[in-house]
């Protein structure tokens, strides 16, 4: 039976081309690179929730402690402060191809509500589609749906699926084109966008279209996350046969989907980023690392934590593959008290499952040297 290490090695082994590919061959190719960490799992990773089913989403509780995370089979699960998992909630979803139990938020007053939000594919006669909830507490205990945005065009590909409350204390929801490339360029369509609505489901004043959407053009959004200071958001999206993203957003901006793609962008949106091979970026958290603001973000086919270092003025001067040997990974979340904690997503058929996957991980950033 091999170590932690030797697995790591021999996933390495198998996406070596295509992650060294993705070394060479980001378009920011002049950018200082560092050396890719290769952290030992026994005394830097901590394992704290295996055997999962494709858990997709993470959130934390600050007051008392408490992780929750959602598999994409349906159900929404805690970890407590002695590592117990508990399902709190589960529904029956449309678990096919990408689609499932996605994005988590919790409320950003969740310590005087408890409320509870998430985005889910759904099975109807008239195909695939997605929903974002609000999970109320009822006298029993148990949740409640109060639905906050329905009719999301789903698919077997191409959910999109994150929610995340932004600084402003709306709720900010990404979602793909579903496999039908044109609406994304529809802004009346909630497909190939990213949404903004009021905790309620309203819809803010200021949206840009009088709707839902906030900005448009976008294939696959996965990741969401704002910086610290500016309060800018950014996103990760996955782009066709390579051309995955690291896009800035901007309110009303259109980011191209499918007229261009971003390594040949002209007229819309350029990203700030542009991949020539396919890494599949994921979730994405902003923490602070070695005295320096860094967007660190999941990869799927890359297998590795990406972290993106900015100067002052948000300029990009370092990229660096910060965290690999755990195959795929989902989700990154980052706590108050200095930790990562990664999900990965092994058994989401395709990737290669081995022991315990899948897992949620963590990681003290000040155990890996930067």
């Amino acid at each position: 039976m091999g170590t932690r290490d030797d697995i790591g090695r021999f996933r390495l082994r198998l996406i070596g081309i295509v992650g060294g590919a993705v070394v060479l061959m980001v378009i920011l190719l002049l950018l200082p690179r560092g050396e890719v960490p290769l952290p030992s799992p026994e005394h830097r990773v901590e394992v704290i929730a295996r055997n999962l089913a494709v858990p997709w989403s993470i959130d934390m509780d600050h007051d008392d402690g408490i992780i929750y995370f959602t598999e994409r089979v349906g159900r929404l699960n805690t970890i407590g402060r002695d590592g117990t998992i508990s399902t709190i909630y589960s529904r029956e979803v449309a678990s096919v191809g990408e689609g499932g139990m996605l994005g988590l938020a919790l409320d950003p007053e969740f310590k005087s509500n408890g409320y509870i939000y998430l985005y889910y594919t759904y099975s109807t006669e008239a195909g695939l589609f997605n929903r974002v909830v609000r999970l109320e507490r009822v006298d029993d205990g148990n949740y409640r749906e109060h639905v906050l945005l329905d009719g999301i065009p789903g698919g077997e590909v191409h959910n999109g699926g994150r929610i995340k409350f932004g600084p402003d204390g709306m709720l900010y929801i990404t979602t793909g084109d579903a496999g039908k490339a044109e609406l994304a360029q529809d802004v009346n369509s909630l497909a190939g966008k990213i949404l903004r609505i009021n905790k309620d489901g309203s819809i803010p004043e200021d949206n840009p279209f009088s709707n839902a959407v906030y900005s448009y053009g976008h294939r696959n959004p996965q990741g969401l996350a704002w910086h610290p200071t500016s309060k800018n958001l950014y996103a990760t999206e996955h782009g066709p046969v390579a051309n995955d993203e690291i896009n800035l957003i901007r309110k009303g901006a259109n980011y191209g989907w499918p007229i261009e793609v971003c390594s040949k962008a002209e007229r819309y949106e350029k990203s700030i980023l542009c991949y020539t091979v396919s890494i599949a970026p994921a979730g994405a958290v902003f923490a602070d690392y070695a005295g320096n603001t860094s967007l660190f973000y999941t990869t799927l086919r890359g297998q590795h934590v990406e972290r993106i270092i900015f100067d002052e003025d948000e300029n990009i001067t370092r990229i660096e593959n910060f965290l690999t040997g755990l195959g795929r990974v989902r989700d990154v979340y980052a706590s108050k008290d200095g930790y990562l904690y990664i999900a990965t997503s092994n058994r989401d058929g395709r990737g290669i499952p081995i022991g315990d996957d899948d897992r949620i991980v963590r990681v003290r950033l000040t155990d890996i040297t930067g």
